[in-house]
């Protein structure tokens, strides 16, 4: 009898995480995140937790490969490659962070995005032998294009030889309560409560279905990396396995994590 032929994918892993800054503990030393008064900010107990997910799920991507590729939201498309650095210095003291390869430049790059800073700071509190590249899409791309992007992308993780995940860094609505940044939106915690199931249930469709104006609308700034995520699995037979580990708006933000794994069949 013949034996059937295996294949093999190579991408393994999406894993979803918020962007504040008030992950970084460096940063926090009594001052609010940009955007949300001090008289706003939760106890502690609210930060740690939403840090202890983050921390989780990067070793939980660390455990499984030490190659990553960013997805995340830009004023353009860009991207990086590992020997990019960064540093917070826009949001408070000098924390500098790299993304893992050879710097390319003398000193750390003070106008890199919100998103591979994060991801450089989690690379560099779990797994400093990874090496990170971003890809980030221009906050404005139609739902077509980030489902396009997102499908290239998995295509490329899957022709290569050893094991890939995806670090997804969005947040959701800002407009939650009026201690968030872009005050109380009476349509926001509808949206949010909306993708945050679709999120939690691997809902490809309902993440497309995601309405480019009204998320622009209601400061859900993630939505065009939650779309390349469902480009990403576009191809997989069956909804992703998901795993949530935190969702909850300790700033009037909506913030999301967890992981998004092929279901049997597209692995």
């Amino acid at each position: 009898m013949q034996a059937r032929a295996t294949v093999v994918v190579v991408f393994c892993l999406a894993a979803l995480i918020p962007s504040p800054p008030v992950l970084v503990p460096e940063l926090c030393g009594g001052a609010a995140p940009a955007g949300v008064t001090a008289a706003a900010l939760p106890g502690e107990p609210a930060v740690a937790a939403l840090r202890a997910a983050v921390l989780a799920i990067g070793r939980e991507l660390a455990e499984v490969t030490a190659q990553w590729t960013v997805l995340g939201v830009g004023a353009t498309d860009q991207e990086y490659d590992s020997g990019a650095v960064g540093t917070f210095r826009g949001f408070g003291p000098e924390v500098t962070v790299s993304l893992g390869g050879a710097p390319e430049t003398p000193g750390p790059d003070p106008g890199l995005p919100l998103a591979v800073l994060i991801a450089g700071w989690l690379r560099g509190a779990v797994a400093p032998d990874a090496l990170v590249r971003a890809q980030l899409l221009a906050a404005d791309s139609p739902p077509a294009r980030c489902a396009e992007a997102g499908a290239k992308l998995r295509a490329e993780l899957d022709s290569v030889d050893e094991p890939q995940g995806v670090l997804v860094v969005a947040d959701g609505a800002a407009t939650l309560s009026t201690a968030a940044p872009g005050y109380f939106h009476p349509r926001a915690q509808t949206v949010q409560t909306g993708l945050e199931q679709a999120l939690a249930a691997g809902d490809r469709a309902a993440l497309l279905d995601l309405d480019p104006a009204l998320c622009a609308e209601l400061m859900l700034s993630g939505r065009v990396a939650y779309q390349a995520v469902a480009g990403l699995f576009s191809g997989d037979p069956e909804p992703p396995v998901v795993a949530e580990r935190y969702r909850d708006a300790p700033f009037g933000v909506g913030y999301y994590a967890g992981l998004w794994r092929p279901g049997r069949a597209g692995r």
